[in-house]
This record gives structure tokens, sequence and C-alpha cells, in this order.
């Protein structure tokens, strides 16, 4: 299983980009928003991948976080639901808004990605709505998925490209800020002993109200829309 590629970028198409990894080229499909955040083509790249084998074919596919990954493989996991559709909603929400639609229940946002109707919609929030604490509970730890001595090690080592431009050791997005607050929240609402699904609800409701807050402003809120009603 390819889990991981670091290379130089060769070239890049409209859903996919050919990357070197020491003379080996990798094709490897991407979601709108990680093509967007990839770098220009001859720099250093580095993406976390799922190998998609069928009897007829095999694909990869990359993303810049293990956030973004998770969800393609656990969108992937719903009847219905192919890399395509997946790479969609991703494309449309974004891991984070992915995490947010599916722990409040908002199918209607899930829907709005191209090619997703109603039906599926649904049936991704039903499937997956136990799965939205975990997922979002590693929006804390994950790291930059360019950072590291590995990177700069494949790259001093690769053949430089003929219009390579100088390799930046931060390409990527930084890890979101708004996802490591909510993975916070979300263990410190754990610990007060709410339930993962509740909690999960609570910090993504609280989240999309103040994209801003901290991680101590979304427990607090989390905390008013959890206390009892009435």
């Amino acid at each position: 299983m390819i889990g991981k590629l670091t290379g130089r970028l060769e070239y890049r198409a409209q859903d996919h980009v050919l990357i070197d990894v020491r003379g080996v080229g990798y094709i490897v499909y991407c979601s709108d928003r990680t093509m967007a955040a990839l770098p220009g083509v001859g720099e250093a790249v580095a993406l976390y991948t799922e190998l998609l084998v069928r009897e007829d074919l095999m694909q990869l596919f990359g993303f810049t976080s293990l956030v973004e990954k998770e969800w393609h493989r656990l969108l992937t996991s719903v009847q219905g639901v192919g890399a395509k559709v997946s790479l969609a909603i991703l494309s449309a929400l974004g891991p984070d808004g992915v995490s947010r639609a599916i722990a409040l229940g908002d199918w209607a946002a899930v829907k709005a990605a191209k090619g997703v109707g109603p039906k599926t919609a649904q049936r991704i929030v039903l499937d997956l709505k136990d799965k939205a604490p975990g997922v979002m509970a590693m929006g804390g730890t994950v790291s930059e998925a360019m950072e590291g001595p590995e990177l700069e090690a494949v790259v001093e080592t690769a053949e430089p490209a003929p219009t390579a431009k100088p390799t930046r050791k931060k390409q990527q997005q930084q890890p979101s800020g708004a996802a490591a607050a909510s993975a916070g929240a979300l263990s410190a609402l754990g610990n007060l002993g709410y339930g993962p699904s509740d909690a999960a609800a609570a910090v993504a409701e609280a989240a999309a109200a103040e994209p801003e807050a901290g991680e101590a402003e979304l427990i607090r809120a989390a905390l008013r829309l959890l206390a009892p009603k009435g």
C-alpha cells in the first residue's frame, strides 16, 4: 500500500498531477482544494495517498492532510459513493466542512457537492455520523505533509528538473487552527463526560457560529448548547 509520496511535481492537469519520486512517476488524483494548495511545476511536493485497486483499474488519490485522507476513506465506504463523488464532496466542503456537516447531520450541505443527490447525502450523514468525533479529534495532531527531514533528503538526492524553482520547506497549508481548536474542545467535552456524538455536534455548531473562536471559546459555547433547556 502506498500511503505517502514525496518528490517533485512534474505536471498538473485539471484533476491530477504527476509526481516524480526518484525517477518513478506517479499519477495522483486530487480534490479541487488539494490541487489549489499544491506548489508549482518543478517544486517539491508531498501528499498522503490512498490506493484504489479494482479488477480493471489502479488509481492513486492524494491529500494534504490525514484528516482529508480519512474522510475520503470513510466516504467511499458508504454504499453508492465512489472516489469521484468523495473528491467532489471534499472539493465543495473541505475536510473541516465535511466534519461539521456530518456532525450536525446537515445532509443539505453534503448535497451541494456536484453529483450528490438527496438520498446519497442522507445516507452519508446517517452512516458516518458516529465517525465524525474520531475524525474531528485528529485535527489537533495532523502534521503538515511538506515538513520534516524526509522531504529534504529526497529532494536533495533527486535529479533536478529543468524548470525547477528553489525548494520551499513549507508549501502546503498550515494545519488548521480551527481544526486544532475543535479537536481540543472535543477532547475537553469528552473528559467532562459528554458522549462523542453530542460533543461533536455541539462543537461543530459552535465553530460554525464563531469560525475564529479558540479552544476555550468553543468549549464555553458548546457547553451552552449542551446545557439542559428550560
